[in-house]
């Protein structure tokens, strides 16, 4: 029997999420820092300091955004199950006029509409998915966004760093390689987006590498003019 593949779109947007905004933030920092014209290992200790704060904070937020989503959804769920009690007949009405959004009518979509209400698992799941487009969130959701957020931020955070690793003190040529090694990081990641998910590889790698080469950038401009305001 063939294996189906399918991609946990929660894990890829946590990993994306992570990777990229751990990558364009130190880039930023580190093109800030030299073109103000720091001393490597101020700029090392900048990018260290800012990876550790980074990695720790998305992945708090991760944790905190998945958990929020699993109240609302807990909650939303608890109201379903008291209108299935309380209000049977407005329920009813709302799963027929989702199977009519379908293209049902008549006594086909009666029989449908029965046959559903007849099991309230169905008819909450039906209503959570279809009436208030909620997708469920278990609990080890939120640590799981967590890891892999926070990783993933280390992981990014890591890439227009260590070429630093490798260019002695020449600070210039250290950017330059970051700045070649990360657009070819943000390339492979836009990449990886494209074949887990669909697009095309050109266009997703393209517009992530220029999402997050525009912000290192800016990190550049904003260190390169307050170093000459303040010199």
């Amino acid at each position: 029997m063939r294996r189906e593949r399918h991609s946990r779109p929660g894990i890829l947007s946590d990993f994306i999420l992570g990777t990229q905004d751990g990558m364009v933030n130190i880039l930023g920092i580190l093109l800030g820092l030299a073109a103000a014209g720091a001393a490597l290992r101020l700029v090392f200790i900048g990018a260290l300091a800012a990876l550790g704060a980074e990695s720790i904070s998305m992945g708090a937020v991760a944790y905190t955004s998945t958990s929020a989503r699993r109240q609302v959804y807990l909650k939303e769920r608890s109201i379903e199950l008291q209108e299935m009690t309380e209000i049977p007949e407005n329920e009813k009405d709302e799963v027929r006029n989702i199977f009519r959004s379908w293209g049902y009518e008549g006594e086909e979509l009666e029989d449908l509409a029965q046959r559903i209400f007849k099991n309230p698992r169905a008819t909450l799941e039906l209503m959570m998915s279809y009436e208030l487009k909620l997708a469920p969130v278990e609990k080890s959701d939120a640590l799981r966004s967590f890891f892999v957020v926070g990783s993933s931020a280390v992981f990014g955070s890591l890439i227009p760093l260590i070429p630093f690793l490798f260019t002695g003190n020449n600070i210039m040529i250290g950017t330059e390689v970051s700045v070649i090694f990360s657009g070819i990081a943000l390339f492979l990641v836009g990449v990886y987006e494209a074949k887990t998910t669909v697009g095309s590889l050109w266009e997703n790698g393209l517009r992530m590498t220029f999402i997050g080469l525009t912000a290192g950038l800016a990190g550049f401009l904003i260190g390169h003019f307050i170093s000459a305001f303040l010199m």
